[in-house]
């Protein structure tokens, strides 16, 4: 896999004038080398050779992690894996990796360029359910800010909300940043029992999304009014990811999210999957470039919408969707 290294390398070149320059030759490369994309392509008779811009780039379903193992090269080359959370019953997708430390340093990489060096914060993971089952990238990502932030304050929690608050009391003072990821229903749950907060100055909430059949779907402003007026904090931030990829985007408020320099979202038509969206909303196709050695090129089950100021928002997923636990809202 040292081919990979030099893709991982590259990253580090992208920008806004060569992202589709990059894109092209890695759909290329895959076209050839993943097995999985080569069929699928070869099933809707792609003329790979002509595929030149963006747009005509064909999108792999996210199901397919589900059913098969979406690798670029050999299948006997990838051992380890993440998996999604899924609901009770429901078949868990799975996205072999090359690297979990490349996956790390990804997200680190994503997040500090976003809110500045993981050591000014003490992280502090509310993430039940998560916790409570093996191979979840999120927890991954979140141990490995935990350890990054060099904090003895930084850690886990799981329902021992009493320790959590004790513990937000007692880091209010404290020079650092300190960054409450959740996921979206032990966020609520924590509001709702716990009755009363006192306000804290350098508090950063951020929801992963989540409602894993604990609790009712809501629309975001409904979740992100609760939160904000419970931790007393002008914004929820928020998180958007998924098994499947490799990257991360962040929302600093409103649900409007920046993308990294390696990720670009493309709307596609909601009633015809291989056509662009005409408006500024539809169904969300992502490009993931340092999903270099799986597929780069994921059509997902969530819709989106980009604002005047061509910052992204998520708004749910389609209706006949599966339940992830990593998504926010069902609109």
């Amino acid at each position: 896999m040292n081919y990979f290294k030099s893709f991982s390398a590259d990253l580090d070149q992208v920008n806004e004038v060569n992202f589709e320059k990059v894109a092209l030759a890695l759909f290329k490369f895959q076209a050839l080398h993943n097995p999985i994309y080569n069929s699928y392509l070869k099933y809707r008779k792609v003329k790979v050779g002509k595929v030149n811009s963006l747009d005509a780039i064909p999108f792999l379903p996210i199901s397919f992690f589900k059913s098969h193992k979406v690798v670029t090269g050999p299948q006997e080359d990838f051992t380890d894996f993440y998996s999604s959370s899924g609901t009770t019953g429901n078949i868990t997708s799975r996205h072999f990796i090359w690297s979990q430390m490349f996956y790390l340093e990804n997200a680190r990489r994503i997040f500090e360029s976003e809110y500045g060096p993981l050591t000014d914060y003490h992280v502090l993971a509310l993430l039940p359910a998560y916790l409570e089952r093996p191979g979840s990238s999120l927890v991954t990502m979140a141990d490995d800010f935990i350890k990054q932030s060099g904090s003895p304050h930084s850690g886990f929690y799981l329902y021992n909300q009493e320790e959590l608050l004790a513990k937000l009391n007692e880091l209010a003072a404290s020079p650092k940043k300190v960054l409450l990821l959740g996921v979206t229903f032990a966020l609520l749950d924590f509001a709702e029992q716990m009755g009363h907060f006192e306000p804290m100055d350098n508090l950063i909430v951020m929801e992963t999304g989540g409602m894993k059949g604990r609790r009712k779907e809501m629309i975001r402003e409904e979740v992100h009014e609760i939160l904000t007026g419970f931790f007393k904090v002008n914004q929820i931030h928020s998180e958007y990811g998924m098994t499947e990829l490799m990257s991360q985007a962040y929302s600093r408020g409103g649900g409007r999210y920046s993308l990294p320099h390696t990720m670009k979202i493309l709307l596609r038509d909601v009633n015809d999957p291989f056509s662009p969206a005409r408006k500024r909303q539809g169904g969300i196709n992502v490009i993931d470039l340092a999903n270099f050695h799986s597929c780069a090129f994921i059509e997902t089950q969530d819709m989106g919408r980009y604002d005047e100021e061509g910052r992204l928002e998520i708004l749910g997923r389609f209706d006949n969707s599966d339940v992830r636990g990593c998504n926010l809202l069902v609109v």
